[in-house]
Parts: C-alpha cells; sequence; structure tokens
C-alpha cells in the first residue's frame, strides 16, 4: 500500500498532460465528467486515472512508478463509494487485470466477441460494498473492541446503517445499542475510511468501514444483549483475536502515532 498520502479527486482539463504520460495512447483523451485521479500529496503529482460512467469503471490506469502501492485498489473502492455495485470488461488475455479484479471481490460472467477486433472480453462485476460505522477508543495505547455473543472474533464498536441514518447517526445509536454510551452524532468526527474483506456470516463481500473519533475518554461501559464481552487490545492481542479490517485500523493508528508498533 501506498506510504504517501494520495487522494483523489476530480479530473482537471490541467490534468491531461500528466495522464497522457501513463494512458494508452489507443485510449480516447479523458473527459471531466465522471473521472477521477489519484494525486500524490503534497507535490500534486497525478499517478492514476479512473473514468467511471455510471457504474461501470471503463477507464482505471496507474503510472508505472506507482505501481504496487494501492493506487489501483483506492481507485476501484472510491468507484464502489460513488456508485454501489461496479461492472467492467477486461480482455481474456489480461490476466493481470483478471487477477486484480478477481482479487477485489469481483466475479467473471460470460464472455463476448469484440465485433471490431476479434478479441474476447470477459464481463466482471461486484456487489456493493457492505458498509459499517466505527468507533477508534484509544486507552493507554490499547485499542477498544466488542466481541458479539456466538462469535469468538472481535470487531470495533459500531456495526451497520439503519435506512435513512448518516454515518454518525449510525454510530451513536450503534454506542448505545452495545455499550450503553450516549454520544451524541455531532460529537463524532470521522477519521478514516478502511476498505476490507468482511469477516464472518458476509465473508468474501468488501467493507467500507467508517472509523470515527469523538466522545468522552473515561467510560464506562455497560454491554448490551448482543454484546459478550469488550476488551482493549495492544496490536499483537488484535492481530491474535481480531477481524481482519480490525488490524487495518490498528496499523492505521501506529501509523499515526496514536497506538505503540
Amino acid at each position: 500500500m501506498s506510504s504517501r498520502p494520495t487522494i483523489i479527486r476530480p479530473y482537471r482539463p490541467e490534468d491531461e498532460q500528466a495522464v497522457t504520460g501513463f494512458r494508452p495512447r489507443t485510449v480516447r483523451p479523458s473527459a471531466e465528467p465522471d473521472t477521477w485521479v489519484a494525486v500524490d500529496e503534497p507535490d500534486g503529482k497525478v499517478v492514476g486515472l479512473l473514468h467511471l460512467p455510471g457504474s461501470e469503471i471503463s477507464d482505471l490506469y496507474v503510472a508505472p512508478e506507482a505501481q504496487r502501492r494501492g493506487i489501483g485498489t483506492q481507485l476501484v473502492e472510491h468507484a464502489a463509494s460513488l456508485r454501489g455495485a461496479l461492472s467492467l470488461e477486461v480482455s481474456a488475455r489480461n490476466t493481470a487485470a483478471r487477477a486484480f479484479y478477481t482479487h477485489l471481490g469481483f466475479t467473471e460472467r460470460s464472455p463476448r466477441t469484440d465485433e471490431s477486433t476479434g478479441e474476447t472480453l470477459l464481463a466482471l462485476d461486484r456487489p456493493a460494498p457492505l458498509r459499517s460505522v466505527g468507533w477508534l477508543h484509544v486507552r493507554d495505547g490499547r485499542l477498544l473492541s466488542v466481541r458479539t455473543r456466538g462469535n469468538d472474533t472481535f470487531y470495533l464498536p459500531g456495526g451497520k446503517y439503519e435506512p435513512g441514518e448518516t454515518a454518525p447517526e449510525a454510530l451513536s445509536r450503534e454506542l448505545s445499542e452495545e455499550l450503553g454510551l450516549s454520544i451524541p452524532a455531532d460529537e463524532l468526527r470521522q477519521a478514516f475510511v478502511i476498505h476490507a474483506t468482511a469477516h464472518g456470516v458476509n465473508a468474501g463481500r468488501r467493507l467500507h468501514m467508517t472509523c470515527f473519533t469523538g466522545g468522552p475518554q473515561d467510560i464506562d461501559p455497560a454491554p448490551g444483549r448482543e454484546i459478550a464481552e469488550y476488551a482493549w487490545f495492544d496490536r499483537h492481542e488484535a492481530r491474535d483475536r481480531c477481524a481482519p479490517a480490525h488490524m487495518q485500523v490498528v496499523n492505521r493508528l501506529i501509523a499515526e502515532g496514536r497506538m505503540a508498533a
């Protein structure tokens, strides 16, 4: 994954020169609507391109020098955050692209033959990712985690949205239900979003978990009926006892200096 900050923003006409450096010449010039670029900060270098008409990924390119940094994945997950379910076509001969998209949860569907080139194209699609929220509460370098009844794996306090809820509203409700904590939605601040593969009953589905800080530091949790126990874990305990997405959270907090390596 990328070790430097990379943002995704809408394409601008002045990006075209940079994009031309890594986009195949046979591909049409970029168009502003439905096009995004990945940009390294703080130097502003454009290192990736996504064209997303509707829910179809029609173009996805990453500069050669920026490959193997997770930028392609970042662009795909950005597309999913905008559109939900996604689709695309790739050449059957492009084994690298097929492996990349399969790793991200896409399923190959029926092939077709391109009438103009005779090339075999494969359709791929992926359902909308699961959307959840999680609370970041660190005490003495340890991250608060919860385990639901019937499971042996710990997760962040939080959960899924109810219809019509914003992310802070969903988390405020979940904290009340799970831990008996009363934290108003307007006291919660978004920290980052984790893109991972879901664990447990939804294993294999892509997960977008929006993580928040906020609320009091001193808490006295009162677990609800669905929570078997709660605990504060360091990095090593989290690795052994928590869901995979949880470890991404831990690694992010370590990088930010909020937990010990």
